[in-house]
């Protein structure tokens, strides 16, 4: 099996994180000016998805506490991250490449699928947004969603996740181009955020149709608070620094709760 690159580590992964402002100061900010100003640019166009309801408005029944603009003021943005992250340039070529694969496991096809679409919970039962970031330095990509689900079908997609070192941990996966993929999975710890919280890191190891080696490593991370969720994966075929999802999994999820307390406030 062809190994991972080798990566440069440095102490604290390169100053990740090391943003002089405070989650707070940034709350108030994004709460500010929500309303007011043009969507920054590091939102993706599916951070408004169609049929959503007006900005300021709670679908009826869906079980959403937060507005569409404040499910758009919880994402991280790039001061989080920090450099050398930065707006997003588009999907990247491996996603369609080793992700769209196909094996004859159930739960590892089901897990194949949710590493494609990103989506592990299903269609949003609210309002939902969405950011994405490149890293410069490795070409790593950071895809980054808030959505609202309910929390009983949340926690059991939860379990699943959990469940899938033990089902799916090593198979093998043919793409749609006709390679194979041996797919790894293994269980990835999670700072205690949330109301539940589950990740795993992915590595699948192949050769492209030109006999190069390819390496992909795809941490997926998943975090409930309260009603709504985040999702988040990290990929690349260089180093994917695994302190980088925890640490924007537990920020993200810090926030979202400021969040949610502040819509409680003005109810």
């Amino acid at each position: 099996m062809p190994q991972p690159p080798a990566g440069r580590r440095g102490p604290g992964a390169r100053a990740l994180l090391a943003s002089a402002l405070s989650v707070t100061a940034l709350l108030a900010t994004a709460a500010c000016s929500v309303q007011d100003e043009p969507r920054p640019r590091w939102f993706s166009a599916s951070a408004t998805p169609t049929g959503a309801s007006p900005a300021g408005e709670r679908p009826a029944g869906s079980g959403s506490g937060l507005t569409e603009p404040q499910a758009q003021a919880a994402l991280i943005t790039p001061v989080d991250l920090g450099e050398p992250w930065g707006p997003t340039r588009g999907a990247r070529t491996w996603r369609d490449g080793l992700l769209k694969a196909t094996t004859k496991n159930p739960d590892c096809q089901r897990l194949l699928d949710v590493l494609y679409t990103e989506e592990p919970f299903g269609t949003p039962a609210g309002p939902r947004a969405t950011a994405a970031f490149d890293d410069a330095d490795t070409d790593a990509q950071l895809r980054y969603h808030v959505a609202a689900h309910p929390p009983a079908a949340v926690d059991r997609t939860l379990a699943w996740l959990k469940s899938l070192p033990e089902k799916c941990g090593e198979f093998t996966a043919a793409t749609a181009r006709g390679g194979v993929q041996t797919v790894q999975v293994g269980d990835m710890p999670l700072p205690p955020v949330g109301d539940a919280r589950q990740a795993l890191r992915v590595t699948l190891a192949g050769e492209t149709e030109e006999g190069e080696l390819t390496y992909l490593t795809m941490d997926l991370a998943a975090v409930r608070v309260g009603e709504e969720t985040i999702t988040l994966t990290n990929a690349g075929l260089d180093e994917v620094y695994e302190e980088v999802t925890q640490q924007t999994a537990e920020r993200g999820a810090k926030r979202l709760s400021e969040i949610r307390k502040q819509g409680e406030a003005q109810i």
